[in-house]
């Protein structure tokens, strides 16, 4: 598991990494906001969480958690702050933590807390096509380990495409599924929303989206199998 330390307490950091080096983690550090994204950025897909101070120089610890989950970044984020209050905790959960511990703080109550977001991490339903894959439960999609942005719209119509295993899907199958209303005879809703996702996938990668006429839409089984 490869961890991101962000925090502007020298002191802290060493012990941190100290602590979870022994324990076979492999960890990297940022003293603040600037530092994690590089961190970030280089590290990509092997980074599986973020230790995220709140109080640091420059921009704040929240400020940043906020733009990296309006960006879709979706990597877990424990929040390690000495601000108790509730409504503190409440804000930096709803900003995308997926933890938020208290310091000063027992190791082993970190230790603990990071082992409990390693195993939602290993039960997030995932779906994949290929190098194609999507994260159910954070709605991030990656093509061979580059991030496609999607809209909730459009990321729910390739997960009914892939829950469909490369099998024709018709237009009224689709509205019925993806905005959840019949067909009206009129209506080009899907063949638009179909055409935003292909270029989308196209831009990253060779995942296709087959036009069957007179039958409706799937995966092209020629390129990439489904796992």
């Amino acid at each position: 598991m490869h961890i991101l330390i962000v925090d502007d307490d020298a002191r802290l950091r060493s012990f941190l990494i100290r602590g979870l080096v022994e324990l076979d983690f492999t960890v990297a550090e940022a003293s603040d906001a600037i530092e994690a994204r590089e961190q970030i950025a280089n590290l990509g897909e092997m980074l599986d969480l973020i230790l995220l101070d709140i109080t640091m120089p420059g921009e704040d610890g929240l400020t940043m958690l906020k733009d990296l989950r309006h960006k879709g970044i979706a990597i877990p984020v424990i929040v390690l702050s000495a601000r108790q209050e509730v409504q503190d905790r409440v804000r930096g959960l709803e900003l995308g933590a997926d933890d938020y511990i208290v310091k000063p703080f027992a190791f082993d109550e970190l230790l603990a807390r990071i082992r409990a977001v390693r195993r939602r991490q290993e039960n997030t339903p995932i779906m994949t096509w290929g190098a194609l894959r999507l994260d159910l439960k954070h709605h991030g999609v990656h093509h061979a380990n580059k991030k496609i942005d999607l809209s909730p719209r459009e990321f729910s119509l390739l997960t009914v495409l892939l829950e469909a295993k490369g099998k024709i899907l018709s237009r009224d199958n689709l509205l019925q599924k993806v905005w959840g209303i019949g067909l009206d005879p009129g209506t080009n809703t899907v063949d638009v929303t179909i055409g935003r996702l292909r270029k989308r996938l196209h831009a990253s990668g060779p995942v296709r989206i087959e036009t069957v006429v007179g039958q409706g839409y799937r995966l092209d089984t020629k390129g990439e199998e489904s796992n």
